[in-house]
């Protein structure tokens, strides 16, 4: 049977819910590479790089399935992974070092979108560098690099008085988001996730989500905050739910997203899977907030029952994420 190395992060034992997933998704894709007669070796990303190289060419994979998303618990290095696969010319499954890199850094994935004439809400950055085309009214505070939604919750929108306060604000938050951030323009609308996996015929965009936020006051903030993603008791892990169902009048839309997405994924040259994310304003405009290159593959996340709706099986789809890697 071939070798192939599940190349992991590196988590703690008292590491986060968002980081212990890495583990469960290295689990899952061991289990479906056994369905597919592949021998799996789960083996963490060390920030010890030499050990690390050690390993890989003591164990002679015949690829490697890379889901690593942080390095010493840092979403900034993430596309350090890559950049060592490809030095080592071991092949690996999802995207090149650079579209990692591009992606992962994300008010530069902004940058390059805005480039290209894709719609992404106006943002400011640490440094003072501000991408607005009109008077910025609330703003959500992000983490530049680290995903899974780290810091985001309820204060996370902040008014817009003017670029000094906001910019104070932004370094007051630091700590929390997990270094570098910046402040993009929140879109108060409707919010979709779109996946995709390639093949042999390319990208396919797999059954469009929706992410309801069922049972929400009025004034509660409504996006997919950490609490939604990771705390199970909590009222919106609980009560923010998806759908794949739309009306005749949304077939539009669902177009558009279908369509900005395969630009998004020719854009940055990805490979295997990606998920790009958007909100839909009150007029119905698209805005792609950012693009995952790494999405979660745990059975119970959104990548898996995008594959669900679309009938395929999770180890087939492992399978075709893996074929990508022997080109």
């Amino acid at each position: 049977m071939k070798k192939i190395v599940i190349l992991h992060s590196d988590v703690s034992p008292d590491a986060g819910l968002d980081e212990l997933d890495c583990l469960r998704q290295a689990e899952s894709i061991a289990d479906a590479l056994r369905k597919l007669k592949y021998e799996p070796v789960l083996l963490p990303f060390e920030l010890n790089l030499n050990n690390t190289i050690t390993l890989l060419q003591s164990l002679k994979p015949s690829a490697v399935f890379n889901i690593v998303e942080t390095l010493d618990a840092k979403g900034s290095l993430i596309y350090f992974a890559p950049a060592l696969l490809d030095a080592l010319q071991i092949p690996y499954t999802g995207c090149s070092t650079e579209a990692i890199f591009q992606t992962s850094n994300k008010p530069l994935a902004k940058n390059i979108l805005r480039n290209h004439g894709i719609a992404t809400p106006d943002w400011i950055e640490q440094d003072g560098r501000a991408f607005l085309r009109e008077a910025a009214g609330q703003c959500i505070i992000k983490s530049s690099w680290e995903h899974a939604s780290i810091g985001l919750d309820e204060n996370s929108l902040v008014p817009y008085g003017d670029q000094a306060s906001l910019l104070n604000e932004i370094q007051t938050r630091k700590g929390k988001l997990g270094g570098n951030c910046y402040a993009e323009a929140y879109v108060d609308g409707r919010e979709f996730n779109v996946a995709l996996i390639s093949d042999k015929a390319g990208a396919r965009v797999l059954p469009i989500a929706e992410m309801l936020f069922q049972d929400y006051a009025p004034d509660k903030l409504k996006i997919v905050d950490y609490k939604a993603k990771w705390d199970e008791d909590s009222f919106e892990y609980n009560n923010t739910v998806r759908r794949f169902d739309f009306p005749e009048e949304d077939s539009g839309l669902i177009s558009s997203l279908r369509d900005i997405s395969l630009l998004c994924w020719h854009i940055f040259s990805l490979r295997g899977y990606a998920r790009v994310d958007f909100r839909v304003d009150q007029q119905g405009n698209p805005w792609v907030l950012e693009i995952n290159t790494n999405p979660c593959l745990s059975p119970d996340a959104g990548f898996a029952a995008a594959l669900n709706q679309a009938k395929i099986d999770y180890h087939e789809a492992v399978g075709l994420i893996l074929d990508n890697a022997f080109g």
